[in-house]
């Protein structure tokens, strides 16, 4: 049997216990705003999750807390892309990551996800029954009470931090003639605050969560490090930054597929500037130097020349080409012109003249 509603209505404690008391077995799907997250149960105990929160994935906790470096998560990322394993997987794999290290950080994860959601005032939820995903090889088994009980005594801690941060976005003023607090995360957090960052920014850049975030910056108050300040000039957006860096992806997206690079660019470099670790802009940024460079490889085949080979038979058998280069050179004999041999080529026109570039570059081919 399915449930769905709003948290409004029926508060998250009430329908964990729902899901324990019962020993249901399928995920549960919550949204608010731009923030999606599925939570997976086996038998009414808690086996993974799943968050679109920058701050909630596996990469960059892992990041986070320093068990990978920011290049061998990003190599890691391309790796999954090509080869469709799993981060996790692939990390252990390459000698990067404990499986150890990987259980404990799912499960800490997992908690943060869960947690985050007894602050929310309201939000969707759908629990489909019987729903698992694929492809999960390390399980958490976490306690639905001992989550319950954590997340009440945040929801009351919040409520007492709200005194002095009423919103996510508000800013601070950081106050001079104090020493630079020892903890790192302390520190971090007060360069930030210095930076007229908001809140609901400074947990983004920390990787931390909102709760998290604020009893750092609610201590840092206390100690008279900073003062809140006034609500932000950009207070509005500043309360769905997942939803603006998900807004700028997609019009980073369709202006790289209309060849607009100049335009792609900035929509990426606008997501770095919000959120520098962000693994989906970084990858656009090479897909667009990428698809740039294609562009003026493709623009160097003029299609009513004709391609003369620059090696004599021997020469060329000695070269290390792969099997859709050859076909190319095949069919050139000095009479065709490139427009002519893309009509034999059983590839799309791009790749072929892609090819037409290389043997340009590497000099097996002049064009007349």
């Amino acid at each position: 049997m399915g449930l769905s509603g709003n948290l409004r209505t029926m508060d998250l404690p009430e329908i964990l216990q729902w899901i324990s008391t019962g020993h249901k077995t399928g995920t549960l799907h919550l949204e608010r705003r731009s923030v999606e997250k599925r939570i997976v149960f086996r038998g009414g105990v808690i086996h993974t999750s799943w968050s679109n929160d920058p701050r909630e994935s596996l990469g960059q906790f892992l990041i986070r807390e320093r068990l990978v470096t920011e290049e061998q998560l990003f190599r890691a990322l391309l790796k999954q892309e090509t080869e469709g394993r799993l981060l996790g997987t692939i990390l252990i794999g390459d000698g990067l990551l404990k499986e150890a290290d990987l259980r404990k950080s799912l499960q800490a994860k997992a908690e943060e996800t869960v947690y985050d959601l007894f602050l929310w005032p309201e939000g969707k939820f759908e629990f489909k029954d019987g729903e698992l995903p694929e492809n999960i090889n390390v399980f958490i088994g976490l306690d639905v009470t001992g989550v319950i009980l954590e997340g009440v005594r945040r929801v009351d801690e919040w409520q007492r931090m709200k005194d002095v941060l009423p919103s996510t976005s508000v800013t601070f003023r950081v106050m001079i003639g104090h020493d630079l607090p020892d903890d790192p995360v302390e520190r971090e957090a007060l360069k930030l605050a210095s930076l007229d960052k908001s809140l609901a920014a400074i947990s983004l850049e920390l990787r931390r969560p909102e709760f998290e975030t604020a009893s750092v910056l609610f201590g840092l108050h206390g100690r008279g490090l900073v003062q809140v300040d006034s609500l932000g000039e950009e207070a509005a957006a500043a309360a769905d930054l997942v939803g603006t860096i998900k807004d700028l992806l997609s019009v980073a997206g369709q202006r790289l597929k209309e060849r607009r690079y100049d335009a792609a660019l900035r929509a990426y470099e606008e997501v770095l500037a919000i959120d520098r670790l962000n693994q989906h802009a970084k990858k656009g940024l090479i897909a667009v130097m990428e698809s740039r460079s294609r562009d003026r490889a493709l623009r160097s085949v003029p299609l009513d020349k004709v391609p003369v080979l620059l090696m004599d038979m021997s020469t060329l058998t000695r070269q290390n080409f792969d099997p859709q280069e050859g076909f190319v050179l095949s069919r050139v004999n000095g009479e065709w012109d490139v427009r002519s041999i893309l009509k034999l080529c059983p590839m799309a026109e791009d790749d072929a003249l892609m090819i037409f570039a290389r043997l340009l570059e590497r000099k097996v081919i002049r064009l007349n």
